[in-house]
């Protein structure tokens, strides 16, 4: 049987490389791998978790636990990995799709999902671009949504349905692949509303005349090099990028900067959760598996999400989440 979280507050960076470790004590205290057992861990999944999966590795690996191999090629790619029974948890920067929990049960793969992390998708344009400071739903949709294809200036949008004064400018997307949790947030948190109210195809979410790109990484390095660039990336990430502006998104209460508090407090409206999806049979026979969560969720595992520029679960949040891995164990 699956078993999901149901935290209070349901929100919805550069990936470090490398394999890492893990093993330790459970519980909210910090934990230790006295005794640790041997065994072998794969994780696999979003770019965007993969460097929270990363440092608590390094530091999970400091007590001389198992060390895990970590890889980002994506939440649907890891999605894809896991329901094959391939790695043992799958970093998700969306909760898992209908079709998806369809694969893995017609793989008998259950999992449990247990939510780690806030953050949310920050949109940029270039640091010379300063005629852009806050964008509307509605700028959002004419800029990228399903309707927009062909759209190649700023100021075209204004066909598409945005309501804001947009600049005459010529408009270069830079933005994740379909492929991204990152590209399927964007879409669930600003564009779908608008396109299920618009009549807009249903099978085209985001408009497909755009090269998307494999990781933030290269969604910044895009946007650098154009004085009129606009994309999106994670919230950590944009928090350390160079060379790009942070735009404020206004939900319909406001323009509103994405920053650690407006994420946790959830008024900022491109917020979103970030989950780990544990396999069930892989956690029973694992005990190396079931050591490495435990230390996951620890108040020690739990410090590196900020460590790494994430924003920490509200402590009701990370209480139900521990509640559901105590379960999930049990």
């Amino acid at each position: 049987m699956n078993q999901r979280t149901s935290p209070s507050l349901r929100l919805a960076a550069l990936a470090l490389a490398g394999g890492l470790a893990v093993s330790a004590c459970s519980g909210s205290s910090s934990g230790t791998a006295e005794g640790a057992a041997d065994g072998e861990i794969a994780i696999s999944g979003s770019s965007t978790v993969e460097p929270i999966s990363v440092r608590v590795g390094e530091l999970f690996s400091e007590t001389g636990g198992v060390l895990p191999s970590v890889e980002g090629p994506g939440t649907g790619d890891g999605f894809k990995k896991f329901c094959a029974g391939e790695t043992d948890i799958s970093d998700a920067s969306r909760a898992i799709k209908d079709e998806e929990i369809a694969t893995c049960d017609e793989a008998g793969v259950t999992y449990t999902e247990l939510q780690i992390a806030n953050d949310a998708l920050t949109v940029l344009t270039n640091e010379a671009n300063d005629s852009i400071e806050c964008l509307t739903f509605e700028d959002l949709y004419g800029l990228v949504g399903p309707e927009s294809e062909g759209v190649a200036n700023w100021s075209d949008a204004k066909d598409k349905g945005a309501t804001s004064d947009l600049p005459d400018a010529p408009l270069e997307i830079f933005a994740p692949g379909t492929e991204s949790g990152t590209y399927d947030s964007f879409y669930e948190l600003a564009i779908e509303g608008l396109a299920e109210e618009n009549g807009a195809p249903e099978d085209v979410q985001i408009r497909p005349d755009y090269g998307g790109l494999a990781n933030d990484n290269e969604i910044v390095s895009g946007m650098q090099s154009v004085d009129t660039s606009f994309g999106w990336v994670g919230f950590a990430f944009a928090e350390e990028a160079e060379g790009v502006r942070e735009i404020e998104v206004d939900g319909g209460d406001g323009c509103v900067a994405p920053s650690a508090e407006t994420v946790s407090d959830g008024t900022y409206p491109l917020a979103r959760p970030l989950f780990i999806y544990v396999n069930n049979e892989k956690l029973a026979n694992n005990q190396a598996l079931s050591d490495f969560v435990d230390f996951y969720l620890s108040d020690e595992g739990m410090a590196a999400v900020p460590e790494v520029g994430y924003v920490s679960l509200a402590d009701a949040d990370l209480e139900a989440t521990r509640s559901t891995w105590e379960s999930a164990k049990s």
